[in-house]
């Protein structure tokens, strides 16, 4: 996710912010690219107007404290189902009683952009706010090959407390604050959402039991980097990327901030002050607005989704299969990315899966799904789907790429179905037509669980300068890591590593041992990846 830092937002320090959203330079047209289109776009992304945190507007009431909270599949839906149930939402206290707003916070003139013309290929299970535009034929749109991941939350806790900005500072402390009662936090700030602002509901899926945590941890985790450019901002334009597909526009965000500003200020009442919440006010609207130019950007050359259709459904083992499909657009993007995808049985539920091969001619795209216990999407691929159903894809992402301006060796450790971009890579690899070592290690609990081994070992056949080596932890005793550590060392390779969550936590730590150093050593976000049932 590296990219070029933008200058269209606020750097996020203190004394320097313009309020919310204060949008400057919107995107230039693209030399292909319809004028129209491009004039929409434009107008289209312009925050709507927010009204100043702590003062009420004209939105329904929120229930007071001793009110019943809303009933499970009532229409502003339940922030937390399947937890703990959120407060209740107090009413709007008195002036004197309210926070003072910021003096960053203002207000913004809205612009509402048309809705873009839907594609050709358009089934009717889907039901969605807002329709992909065509892609300009002219400009394909891959990200960037070296994106860097966002730190992990150990090497986060790991600087000084005290260390950054003074916004950093302050937002960090917040943070802190807030952290033992983080579920309030996160179910408190849906409540907010969906009282405040009912119209956003339609954009979340019905049941909130997995979607819950993700958009609060993306905004705290991209407020807690606000320091870090060079990571934060492609971090960032992925992110606005990839919620394009959600129908989220340039007029929800304000709402979004004014909820999230609202839940921390209750649940970091005793380090709260006026500092504190302009140091928030600025610190999202830096976020937001490079979200919203890198939509914008984004809208001018790739549709927000691709509808694809299922050519061919291989059941591997009894809950794993390999599904490829046909998409209706031109899908550029790199080996060892990853997409999210929908099924049109869970309408507004996104899963993350890595492409199986690295970009073919015909444009067929290949996954390796495995069907896991109340993965909804899972086990509709692989218990449900079948050739000539229509899923939905969003556009590529993810850090694990082939660099090949370099000839280091590449060691990759794919665990279950993370043998998926393994495989990838290895395609990529051999297309390019490079002669440096590819070592893979392909991981399994059981041989049972080895479904693709054959593949691997004719490309092993095929490739002199590949091999391939299969660890099973009840044959060999030891876990997966363990076992790469042992082959070592390897600290003139590249490291890639695709599996379980507790597989590439243990297999860095392994990796940083054998002497590789981190900056060379790729995966794509755990966090990111957790629920991709």
């Amino acid at each position: 996710m590296d990219a070029p830092t933008t200058t269209s937002a606020d750097n996020g320090t203190s004394g320097g912010g313009g309020g919310w959203f204060t949008p400057r330079k919107n995107p230039t047209t693209a030399p292909d690219s319809d004028a129209g289109t491009a004039g929409r776009s434009a107008e289209g992304r312009r925050p709507a107007a927010i009204r100043p945190v702590g003062k009420p507007g004209p939105a329904p009431e929120a229930p007071a404290d001793d009110a019943p909270a809303p009933p499970e599949g009532a229409s502003t839906g339940t922030p937390d189902q399947g937890r703990e149930a959120p407060e209740s939402i107090p009413r709007s206290a008195p002036p004197a009683a309210q926070h003072a707003p910021s003096p960053a916070v203002s207000r913004l003139a809205t612009t509402t952009s048309p809705g873009p013309v839907p594609t050709a290929l358009t089934p009717t299970p889907f039901a969605s706010t807002v329709a992909p535009p065509p892609t300009v034929a002219a400009e394909e749109h891959v990200p960037a090959q070296r994106p860097a991941p966002v730190p992990s939350a150990e090497e986060a806790t790991s600087a000084p407390a005290e260390a950054g900005s003074p916004d950093a500072v302050l937002i960090r402390r917040a943070m802190a604050e807030v952290a033992p009662v983080s579920d309030k936090v996160t179910s408190y700030f849906y409540a907010l959402l969906f009282v405040r602002h009912p119209d956003l509901r339609s954009l979340f899926p019905a049941a909130m039991d997995t979607q819950r945590d993700r958009l609060l941890r993306a905004l705290l985790t991209a407020a807690e980097h606000i320091d870090n450019k060079d990571v934060l901002v492609g971090y960032l334009q992925n992110l606005g990327r990839g919620h394009r597909k959600y129908g989220t526009r340039a007029e929800h965000y304000p709402a979004v901030g004014e909820c999230l500003i609202g839940a921390l200020s209750k649940y970091a009442a005793g380090v709260w002050n006026p500092e504190m919440e302009a140091a928030w006010v600025r610190a999202y609207t830096t976020i937001s607005q490079v979200m919203i130019d890198a939509a914008a950007a984004d809208e001018l050359r790739a549709p927000a989704w691709w509808y694809a259709e299922i050519v061919t459904h291989d059941m591997r083992t009894p809950d794993v299969a390999v599904v490829t499909v046909r998409p209706d657009q031109p899908y550029p993007f790199l080996a060892g990315q990853y997409t999210s995808l929908e099924t049109p049985w869970w309408p507004r539920i996104w899963r993350h899966y890595s492409f199986a091969s690295a970009p073919r001619s015909d444009g067929l795209l290949s996954f390796h799904v495995k069907a896991v216990p109340a993965g909804w999407v899972s086990n509709a691929m692989v218990h449900r789907a079948r050739p000539g159903d229509i899923i939905r894809l969003g556009p590529p992402a993810g850090s694990m790429t082939v660099d090949h301006t370099t000839d280091s060796g590449l060691l990759c450790v794919g665990g279950g179905t993370g043998i998926a971009p393994i495989k990838a890579l290895v395609e990529d690899v051999a297309e390019h037509g490079e002669r440096r070592s590819v070592e893979v290690f392909y991981g399994a609990r059981t041989d049972h669980d080895l479904y693709d081994i054959h593949t691997m070992l004719r490309l092993q056949q095929t490739h002199p300068w590949l091999s391939v080596r299969a660890i099973i932890d009840q044959q060999a005793h030891q876990q997966l890591p363990d076992a790469v550590r042992a082959y070592g060392p390897w600290n003139e390779f590249d490291a890639y590593l695709s599996g379980p969550p507790g597989m590439i936590r243990s297999g860095v730590n392994a990796l940083r041992d054998s002497g590789i150093p981190s900056d060379r050593i790729r995966h794509d976000s755990v966090e990111e990846l957790v629920a991709a049932g």
